[in-house]
C-alpha cells in the first residue's frame, strides 16, 4: 500500500536512543483510512522532490480538532549523508509518500535488542571459586603447571617436540 499526503514537515528530533520525524497532515488527507492501516507498521517515506528515502517505524498518529500529527522513529542506521536532503525540508509544506516497507517490526528493532540474544563466547568455560581459583570444564586444557613443564623442557632440548596428532590420510603433516 502507498499513499500521498500534503504534510507539513514540522519537526525532526534525535536523542541518544532515537531519531524522531513528525508531519502535520494538511486537508482533506486526514481523512484518509489508509493512514490508521498503516499506524504500528515500518513504512518508507518519501518527499516529492528529494532523492531520498528514510525507512522508519510509523510509531503514531494523533488527531485534534486543529491537526492530525504523524510520527515515526527513523531507523538507527540512517546516516546523515544519506537523508541531508530530507532533512533540508524540515520546517516547510511538503507532498510526502508513504508505503508499505517489506520489513516487520521485529527485523527494523533487531540492532536494539542484539544484547538480549547474545552468541554464545568463544573460550575456556569454567566457573570462579569463592576464594578466586577458577575451576575449567574443558580437561583437556592444559595447566598453567603443565605448561610451564613444558616451555622448561624445551628451553632444556628434552622432549620430542609438540605431538603432531594421528590421522588416516596421507597428508604429512
Amino acid at each position: 500500500m502507498k499513499i500521498q499526503i500534503a504534510a507539513h514537515f514540522n519537526k525532526q528530533t534525535k536523542d541518544s536512543k532515537k531519531e524522531l520525524v513528525q508531519f502535520h497532515v494538511k486537508g482533506d488527507d486526514e481523512k484518509k483510512p489508509e493512514l490508521n492501516a498503516m499506524t504500528r507498521s515500518v513504512v518508507v517515506l518519501s518527499i516529492d522532490g528529494v532523492e531520498q528515502s528514510l525507512t522508519t517505524e510509523f510509531s503514531k498518529s494523533t488527531k485534534d480538532a486543529k491537526k492530525t500529527v504523524l510520527e515515526f522513529i527513523v531507523k538507527g542506521d540512517t546516516s546523515s549523508e544519506n537523508s541531508y536532503e530530507f532533512y533540508r525540508k524540515a520546517g516547510s509544506d511538503v507532498v510526502l509518500e508513504i508505503a508499505e516497507s517489506q520489513m516487520s517490526i521485529e527485523e527494523f528493532r533487531g540492532d536494539d535488542d542484539e544484547e538480549d540474544h547474545e552468541e554464545p563466547r568463544e573460550g575456556v568455560r569454567g566457573k570462579v571459586n569463592p576464594d578466586g581459583t577458577i575451576e575449567l570444564e574443558d580437561k583437556g586444557q592444559l595447566t598453567i603447571e603443565q605448561l610451564a613443564e613444558a616451555e622448561a623442557a624445551a628451553e632444556n632440548g628434552d622432549g620430542d617436540g609438540p605431538k603432531i596428532p594421528e590421522s588416516d590420510d596421507d597428508l604429512p603433516f
